[in-house]
């Protein structure tokens, strides 16, 4: 089988966790996770990162620092996994989504829509969630002025981005605070894991407090308010410092794929690649977690679900791009400012075989299999 982004671990992944285990920090916390954290928040040009059991835990942690509570609205993308608007429901607040604009990312008119209409209805908007979807950074040069104007903070979700930059700055630099995943699929694992990404101390020190349990700092265990089980172990925070030491080698053979990709299709009629219209080096730079093309059939001959069926045959895992959530039954009736295109993009997009573990072999044997479908159209 070849997998869409399948972990990418090596001999220097396995040293750090015998380090780490070898260490005596098998207990979760450790030196491990305290240069991880360091590492982050480098990697991403913020003053201080939280090691966290999940992305999900990020987002949920921020939105609770952010003060957004029961009865609240938080307006997020549409257009993205589940996890970003479960972790609003989690703080007892409604998201408001918000359709796709060309780029698959948040389209910042229906943002700037939502923002009004909340606030013609006494709505209180406890945040913005946009999403770097694919590892595509947001608009931020459109999307952070409404957001300030509207006097609504920012939480981004830079789970899929990391690596990336916008206007020469890191994915998640951007916002009050921003949440990364380490998921397996993602460009750097911890096996799971995310972080909390914040330029204020004191916040960074509540998110840990919140992340333990919100134990107080007393020989017994004193509790005064409820806190979560969310902090990441020494032991994964060892293999993501191994990992994150590769981040820009890993993000470079993946452009190196999705250049791949693009000698193939990239000048066919009816189909098009999501994120940057070229891969030359800029202030804005993609982290090509996964390509993702859009398929109109009339166009090309072919639709995504043939390119998809011809893979799955062939023992190639591919994805169709995330069901915007506003069309998902577990969200049916949430309040949502659209426009049509996310349904689009799901119907005609396509996420191709991606990780930087891809041999050239495995990336051969995909090509070969889309080139076939395309010879037939």
């Amino acid at each position: 089988m070849i997998y869409l982004s399948p972990p990418d671990v090596t001999e220097a992944e396995e040293a750090a966790l015998v380090r780490a285990i070898r260490s005596g920090w098998v207990a979760p916390l450790g030196p491990e996770v305290t240069a991880f954290e360091a590492e982050v928040a480098a990697a991403t040009g913020r003053a201080h990162a939280v090691a966290l059991s999940s992305g999900t835990a990020a987002l949920h942690l921020g939105l609770l620092l952010l003060g957004v509570r029961p009865g609240d609205v938080v307006v997020c993308s549409s257009m993205t996994f589940a996890a970003t608007a479960n972790a609003i429901t989690y703080v007892g607040a409604e998201p408001w989504f918000v359709d796709a604009d060309a780029s698959a990312n948040l389209n910042p008119d229906l943002l700037r829509q939502a923002l009004a209409t909340a606030d013609a209805e006494g709505r209180r908007v406890g945040a913005v969630v946009p999403v770097d979807l694919f590892g595509h950074v947001v608009d931020h040069d459109r999307i952070d002025p409404i957001a300030a104007a509207a006097g609504v903070p920012l939480l981004c979700d830079a789970a899929e981005s990391l690596g990336a930059t916008y206007a020469g700055r890191p994915s998640g630099s951007f916002g009050e605070l921003a949440a990364l995943s380490f998921n397996g699929n993602k460009v750097i694992t911890t096996s799971g894991g995310g972080a909390l990404l914040t330029d204020d101390a004191a916040v960074a020190e509540r998110a840990r407090y919140l992340a333990t349990q919100a134990r107080q700092p007393a020989r017994h265990y004193e509790h005064t308010e409820v806190g979560y089980n969310y902090r990441l172990s020494n032991l994964l925070a060892a293999l993501g410092r191994a990992q994150l030491a590769r981040l820009d080698a890993m993000v470079a053979r993946r452009r190196e794929i999705r250049l791949r990709y693009r000698e193939l299709l990239g000048g066919l009629p009816g189909v098009r690649f999501l994120g940057q219209p070229e891969a030359e080096a800029g202030a804005t730079t993609d982290n090509y977690w996964l390509t993702s093309i859009l398929v109109e059939p009339d166009l090309a001959g072919f639709s995504s679900e043939q390119l998809g069926a011809a893979l799955t045959a062939a023992g190639i895992e591919s994805r169709p791009l995330w069901k915007p959530l506003h069309l998902q039954p577990v969200f049916a009736g949430a309040r949502a400012e659209l426009d049509g295109t996310g349904q689009w993009l799901f119907e005609h997009g396509l996420s191709l075989p991606s990780g930087s573990a891809l041999t050239d072999d495995q990336l051969d044997t995909v090509i070969g299999v889309l080139a076939k479908v395309v010879a037939s159209a």
